[in-house]
């Protein structure tokens, strides 16, 4: 009797054992149009981050990445001009060369010091949350061009501010990424840039005070990123690791358990076979349709000259954005179409970068057809706080292109060179032969073919971030 007794509790406890296994392996039971509609939200919410992940793995992780810049909490500068050769990034910047780092303060705050610029000098810090929001700058515009130290630390962190920090600054992600740039004035400024560059300075909080490091303890597992998957449900998988890094806000907590049911989040692995057939291809189509919605939004609101004002920065502007210029109830579209855009963008505040496409006429740019022409009237400059310039690309690879004067560029450095109008305007030449040897100050080469350009301006007074200045069209000149 006692043996059947022994026998019956074995087989309950086995039984619970296997039905609590059971449970937390199974996904919960969701339909096809509830799969498509979690997937679709998940994909327009997530892109950011998952792009994000990829930069991370890309710089931080993948030792034999060509892009990699070094371990968590290391500084990586580069001071150089990119040219026609460098093939890596699309639509390249010129004006400022780069310092790119990811930190982690995880275990601990970390300390940026900067040191005295020079007060025409341009330089920031953008610090980027996982999110992908610009969460605080340091730099020009924001702490000035003297010296500082700032302390950025996690929003758990509660200690006292050390003594000779200027500010601290609380991250809502315990990983971030941060872009420096520092304005390079002309060729010949190169050691100058470098010079500023090595005096950029990152160092640990308990380094700063000459206390032992707190212990690092670490079980992260990052999986290798395969290109392509962020436009599939496999984005899922790297959205899954970065929600395991962070706590999510209070009001994104419903949302988060409403991913939980298709196993995305971060105490999940999303597995898209533990699903049925139909609710897998549900899967994929809500993934398929929040592309084709972030695509759409592109296509309706990016000829607005000021779109990179409305979308990148902090958390609550993103949300005020969306409620006053898209009448969104959320930010998540326009966040997920500044990630697809361009990654990293600045605030407008910083910067903003009206695009050329299109002519006067709203014709495609093409200087193997056209010569044209981009006039300032007299004080009708960029206004800038910093500087302004325009860059030029080659249609079909997005990049420099050669060219007799080796110039990618027209900025405010040049004004003084510049031949102005005897009534006072500035006329630039956008073509791919030179106008004529007195005009060639003004003269910003073209490719023999398609192109575009980028203007770009660094620290946009309010009349050009509010509408009251306005670019001034390329104009054919033939």
């Amino acid at each position: 009797m006692k043996k059947m007794k022994k026998e019956r509790a074995y087989l309950m406890i086995t039984a619970l054992m296997l039905f609590s296994f059971s449970s937390c392996t199974q996904q919960p039971k969701v339909t096809p149009e509830e799969a498509k509609s979690i997937a679709k939200e998940a994909y327009i919410y997530g892109l950011p981050m998952v792009v994000n992940y990829k930069t991370m793995y890309m710089y931080a992780l993948n030792e034999k990445s060509p892009d990699y810049k070094g371990p968590f909490n290391q500084l990586s500068c580069d001071a150089r001009l990119f040219t026609p050769e460098d093939k890596a990034v699309v639509t390249p910047n010129s004006d400022t060369p780069y310092c790119m780092f990811w930190v982690d303060i995880r275990n601990e705050p970390r300390i940026i010091s900067l040191p005295e610029m020079e007060n025409e000098r341009f330089y920031h810090f953008q610090l980027i949350d996982l999110y992908t929001h610009n969460f605080a700058y340091l730099g020009t515009l924001t702490t000035g061009n003297k010296a500082g130290k700032y302390l950025i630390a996690s929003q758990a962190w509660n200690g006292e501010k050390p003594d000779g920090i200027d500010d601290v600054i609380h991250c809502e992600t315990d990983i971030f990424f941060v872009v420096v740039r520092t304005q390079l004035m002309n060729e010949s400024d190169l050691d100058n840039v470098k010079r500023i560059q090595g005096e950029y300075e990152l160092q640990s909080l308990s380094a700063y005070l000459g206390k032992d490091a707190p212990k690092a303890e670490s079980t992260d597992d990052f999986p290798e990123w395969n290109e392509g998957d962020q436009f599939t449900s496999a984005s899922f998988r790297y959205l899954d690791v970065m929600l395991g890094l962070l706590e999510p806000v209070a009001e994104e907590k419903e949302l988060m358990e409403r991913f939980a049911k298709l196993g995305i989040g971060a105490n999940n692995a999303f597995d898209i076979n533990s699903f049925d057939e139909d609710v897998q291809k549900a899967i994929e189509e809500g993934v398929k349709e929040g592309f084709q919605e972030i695509e759409t939004f592109i296509k309706t609101y990016t000829s607005d000259p000021l779109v990179s004002a409305k979308i990148f920065g902090t958390r609550e502007f993103l949300e005020n954005s969306a409620r006053e210029n898209y009448q969104l109830e959320d930010f998540f579209i326009i966040r997920a179409v500044a990630a697809h855009m361009g990654l990293y963008g600045n605030s407008g505040a910083e910067a903003i970068y009206p695009t050329y496409l299109m002519d006067s006429e709203g014709a495609p740019l093409n200087a193997a057809e056209n010569t044209y022409t981009l006039t300032f009237q007299k004080e009708e400059l960029p206004p800038v706080k910093a500087f302004w310039s325009l860059t030029m690309y080659d249609g079909k690879t997005q990049l420099f292109i050669h060219n007799p004067l080796n110039r990618y560029l027209l900025n405010s450095n040049m004004v003084e060179n510049f031949v102005y109008g005897n009534d006072g305007s500035l006329t630039l030449y956008i073509q791919k032969d030179s106008p004529e040897e007195k005009l060639e100050s003004n003269w910003l080469p073209a490719p023999d073919g398609p192109f575009y350009a980028v203007m770009r301006l660094y620290g946009p007074e309010d009349a050009a971030l509010k509408g009251g200045w306005i670019n001034p069209p390329i104009v054919k000149a033939n």
